[in-house]
């Protein structure tokens, strides 16, 4: 499972990196890189294995019994976030608003049903049963879905195809980060966007909580974004990036932003 080379770091590429000792149980090594300051697994394993031995469904399990479902300070801020008016609103309204009822391409799709007609829904995932069963949902609604990893499929798709890309609880799995972004950058319209939606590195509860934070997940998350750390890593893929979550976010375990093309 370790005997590949330490992993580069998947923004910049260096080798330079110091170690979270903290946050690096058993035998994954969660490090720091010293160059851009992105922390990431260096030892990640094999998509094959993430299929198969570390499972979502049995990673999300055992992170659950482990952190009790979330951390302890999770009912204040969604109290807060209630009391602000910052509860989660209807996605597809603004997946219709942002994508312009076009062509959208989920990545990590699962079933498929996240994106909805008048939206032509296209799909990748990784599952070879859930593929089966989104590329046929996909397919009654005029669009279909590509089976494989993310940074691989993503070329597949024609330049300039899609008016959207969902990228939900994605970006933290993918070992080849700048591949699949750059894929998504030379398949989007240059009036499309991009949503991302990963754990928060940067939140007050990993900083209070430490280890047991709702974030960690092994071995099948391999990057630990915060907000500087994702824009450094889009923007080298030629993306400039929107904050969605703006007044919550310190307090929120998730980043949520919309990537545009930069224009020159």
């Amino acid at each position: 499972m370790h005997d590949a080379p330490p992993r580069a770091c998947p923004c910049c590429d260096s080798t330079r990196a110091e170690p979270w000792t903290a946050y690096s149980p058993d035998s994954w090594e969660v490090v720091r890189c010293t160059s851009c300051d992105l922390t990431y697994l260096r030892n990640p394993v094999a998509y094959e294995a993430l299929e198969t031995d570390f499972a979502w469904e049995k990673t999300y399990e055992a992170k659950k019994e482990s952190s009790k479902g979330s951390t302890s300070l999770s009912p204040a801020i969604r109290s807060l976030r209630k009391k602000l008016g910052l509860t989660h609103r209807d996605k597809q309204a603004k997946f219709r608003s942002w994508f312009n009822d076009g062509h959208v391409l989920d990545i990590g799709c699962g079933l498929g049903g996240r994106i909805r007609p008048p939206m032509t829904p296209y799909g990748i995932e990784l599952s070879r049963e859930l593929h089966a069963r989104a590329d046929a949902y996909m397919r009654e609604h005029g669009g279909y879905c590509v089976f494989g990893p993310g940074a691989e499929a993503i070329w597949e798709f024609d330049a300039g195809q899609l008016d959207g890309i969902v990228m939900n609880s994605y970006l933290e799995h993918e070992t080849e980060v700048l591949k699949v972004l750059r894929g998504a950058h030379r398949a989007l319209k240059d009036t499309g966007a991009v949503y991302i939606r990963v754990p928060n590195f940067g939140s007050v509860n990993r900083r209070v909580i430490g280890p047991k934070w709702c974030g960690f997940r092994y071995p099948d998350h391999v990057n630990y974004f915060t907000l500087s750390t994702l824009r450094d890593t889009c923007a080298r893929a030629g993306f400039r990036t929107e904050l969605i979550n703006r007044i919550a976010l310190p307090v929120d375990d998730n980043i949520t932003v919309l990537l545009h093309k930069e224009t020159s």
